[in-house]
C-alpha cells in the first residue's frame, strides 16, 4: 500500500549488492554500485576526461585562456590504473668525526626551553617578537630584556594605518 502512494516500486529480486563487492547495496541509478563506489568512479571518469583534454592541448599546442572550460578529445581513450605502493627502506647515515652538518639533514630538536632560565616549557612556551621562546614568568619583554623595539614598531604601524590627508587649498574670495 505504501508503494502505491509514493510511486516507488521495490526491486523484484530484492536489494542488489554493489558491483565492486564492497558489501554495501547498489541501485540501478548508480549502475548497481553503492554511492561511494559510484562517486569514486565518476571522479575517475572526470579525471580521465581532464587528462585527455590536457593531452590533446599539449599535442595540439593550444591552451585555454581562462582554464574553466574543459575540452574533451574525441579519439583518446585513457584508462585509469591503480598504482601499487612500493615500500622504500632508508638506511640512516651517521657521520662521525668532522662535526660539520653538511649532510643537509635536520637535527632532531630537543625539548623546548626558556631563553632566560632554561626551564622546559613544552607546549606552553611563549614566542616573543625577538624570536626566542620563554616560560610564563619571562614571557613579557621587561622580564627577559627584549631587544625588540616596540615603540618604533608601533609608530610605524600607526603611520601606515593613518596616511596624511591634506586638503587642496581654497581660493580666497
Amino acid at each position: 500500500m505504501e508503494h502505491e502512494e509514493t510511486g516507488c516500486q521495490p526491486h523484484p529480486e530484492g536489494p542488489i549488492l554493489c558491483v565492486n563487492n564492497c558489501g554495501f547495496f547498489g541501485s540501478v541509478a548508480t549502475r548497481n554500485m553503492c554511492s561511494k563506489c559510484h562517486k569514486d568512479m565518476m571522479l575517475k571518469e572526470e579525471q580521465a576526461k581532464l587528462a585527455a583534454s590536457s593531452f590533446g592541448n599539449i599535442v595540439n599546442g593550444t591552451s585555454n585562456s581562462n582554464g574553466n572550460e574543459p575540452v574533451v578529445a574525441a579519439g583518446v581513450d585513457v584508462q585509469a590504473h591503480l598504482v601499487e605502493p612500493k615500500t622504500i627502506s632508508l638506511q640512516p647515515s651517521f657521520s662521525f668525526g668532522s662535526g660539520s652538518g653538511g649532510s643537509g639533514e635536520a637535527k632532531p630538536e630537543g625539548p623546548k626551553r626558556c631563553g632566560t632560565c632554561n626551564k622546559r616549557v613544552g607546549l606552553t612556551g611563549f614566542n616573543c617578537r625577538c624570536g626566542h621562546l620563554f616560560c610564563a614568568v619571562h614571557r613579557y619583554s621587561d622580564k627577559h630584556d627584549c631587544p625588540y623595539d616596540y615603540h618604533t614598531a608601533a609608530r610605524n604601524a600607526i603611520a601606515e594605518a593613518n596616511p596624511v590627508v591634506k586638503a587642496d587649498k581654497l581660493d580666497k574670495i
